[in-house]
């Protein structure tokens, strides 16, 4: 893949004339955002409700910068940091959540939870409720806009030397959690899960080293916790999956959301998984305008051992199907396929996955008897054409070529 460096980018060449062939201008839309909350957040002073939100950065680890984020306003500000409650809003008023968020930054090691600055952040981070809270800058905060469509939008953030938090509670399961220092992260985890505290809930305490072994806690980057808590929910599914028996018929699940298609495949056999992305010229990860680039990243009944190229996406899907399959009782293997198209201008997080992936399968699938009529049906719903697809995924090849000892006992049976 090519991407412009920011000495000869492209965005500052066109300044907004879409040369890039987007429909909106993704650095446009950013500046629109910061011109309104700029001048509500012109000092070094800052007070406000926070949805609860807190981040750990993960430059110069183990020591990097952690601290809440604030909007320069009050009352339930819970949706601007609550992915869960995202589904529908349009790229616009994500956009516009995330610029509302000042970042404090406070320099410590990921082992140091001593002084009033991190105990602050980490009951932020715990809140069952939006506290409100005032903190002191140490300069005004700033935002740089870059010129890249590929910088998830972020609000401005600046060094925090002082943080006061008003009344604010506790989750009283996450509360039980935290206090419990002989409790395993992975352990923690599960158990919030179990009991329907949302993800992204989950994820904020995970970062701020709210779980496990006493001595073992830290604080965890925000990017990583992510990734870590969907990779331990869905391996505990899965654990759970393996044991179902199997569909008895290939379904297809659909969604559209932020000019992303979404398929997502079950095929009647023992649990594998795949994602497969593809992504059109003119978008995030393929701003070049030659051809679509798909990758994709799979695993078969053992599972795998190393990080996939796609990243948190990955674990963050695999959490969705698995849930459908828990629910259902029901094992299957799986292939979710995402067609990204340019509609899609900036990088929105990794919840964009797991919440579409969820919404597509709420909805009532399409069941079908063979393999064959399930991807006739696939080629009618998207644009790349079907033969692509096959090629670029091991999960369909296999079921469409590897014999099963199955097959041989069905054709003894018959004859």
């Amino acid at each position: 893949m090519k991407f412009f460096s920011s000495d000869y980018s492209l965005c500052a060449k066109c300044k907004g004339r879409l040369w890039c062939g987007k429909e909106r201008c993704p650095i446009l839309i950013k500046f629109y955002v910061q011109t309104k909350v700029r001048p509500l957040i012109d000092s070094t002073y800052l007070e406000g409700s926070s949805p609860p939100s807190v981040f750990v950065g993960r430059f110069n680890y183990p020591k990097v910068f952690v601290g809440p984020m604030l909007p320069p306003e009050y009352g339930d500000t819970s949706i601007m940091d609550t992915p869960e409650l995202w589904t529908g809003k349009s790229i616009e008023e994500i956009v516009n959540f995330r610029f509302k968020l000042v970042r404090g930054k406070y320099l410590t090691h990921i082992k140091n939870f001593d002084g009033k600055i991190i105990e602050r952040t980490r009951e932020i981070a715990l809140a069952e409720n939006s506290p409100d809270a005032e903190v002191q800058f140490k300069t005004k905060p700033k935002g740089r806009i870059a010129l890249h469509s590929e910088v998830q939008p972020f609000g401005p953030s600046a060094p925090l030397i002082k943080l006061d938090v008003g009344n604010y509670k506790f989750n009283k399961r996450i509360e039980k959690a935290f206090y419990d220092k002989d409790l395993k992260a992975k352990d923690a985890v599960i158990s919030l899960y179990k009991n329907k505290i949302l993800v992204s809930k989950i994820q904020k305490a995970f970062s701020v080293g709210a779980f496990g072994i006493g001595k073992n806690r830290r604080f965890v980057p925000t990017r990583w916790s992510i990734t870590a808590v969907d990779d331990i929910i869905s391996k505990n599914m899965i654990g759970y999956t393996k044991n179902y028996p199997i569909i008895n018929e290939f379904r297809v699940y659909e969604h559209v959301q932020l000019d992303n298609r979404w398929i997502v495949l079950l095929i009647p056999r023992e649990w594998c998984y795949e994602l497969i992305e593809a992504w059109y010229p003119k978008t995030l990860w393929n701003p070049d305008d030659v051809e679509i680039a798909m990758f994709s990243d799979y695993e078969f009944y053992e599972g795998r051992k190393d990080y996939p190229d796609i990243g948190g996406c990955y674990f963050a899907s695999r959490t969705a199907v698995n849930e459908l399959l828990n629910k259902e009782k029901r094992q299957a293997g799986v292939v979710v396929l995402r067609e990204a198209h340019p509609g899609y201008i900036m990088p929105v997080g990794v919840w964009n996955v797991r919440e579409a992936v969820r919404q597509a399968v709420k909805n009532k699938p399409m069941k079908f008897a063979t393999l064959n009529e399930t991807l006739n049906y696939i080629s009618e719903k998207l644009e790349i054409p079907i033969r692509d697809w096959v090629d670029c995924s091991n999960v369909i090849r296999d079921t469409l070529h590897q014999r099963k000892i199955t097959d041989f006992l069905k054709v003894k049976k018959w004859k």
